[in-house]
């Protein structure tokens, strides 16, 4: 199986930063996409940000030129750096992975696997 553990958040006032990250460990081949949803209360899970494993990455529009994801393909791990944080970003943060693990000698299918979620509180 799969895991993906995510670092601790935080609580910053607007304008802070936070880096948060998370590692994949188990059983994988290879990794296709890596990247984050957010989850405000009584809000929908939103996709923020993901990177492909060519690099390429893709934001949403309320977080471009705040907020930058990474991704160490070595080790299996993603970062997302927030910075200029506004009280709207207050959510539970997610990582995701999108895996492909060996099967019966070959390769899988990508299936996605998340992170515990993380809080993040930013305060006015």
């Amino acid at each position: 199986q799969v895991q993906l553990v995510e670092s601790e958040g935080g609580s910053v006032q607007a304008g802070g930063s936070l880096r948060l990250s998370c590692a994949a460990s188990g059983s994988i081949f290879s990794i296709t996409y890596m990247g984050w949803h957010r989850q405000a209360l009584g809000k929908q899970r939103e996709l923020v940000t993901l990177i492909t494993e060519f690099n390429t990455t893709w934001y949403l529009d309320s977080v471009k030129g705040r907020f930058s994801i990474s991704r160490d393909s070595a080790k299996n791990t993603v970062s997302l750096q927030m910075d200029s944080l506004k009280p709207e970003d207050t959510a539970v943060y997610f990582c995701y992975a999108d895996v492909r693990r060996l099967i019966g000698g070959k390769i899988g299918p990508a299936e996605r696997y998340w992170g515990q979620g993380t809080q993040v509180t930013v305060s006015s």
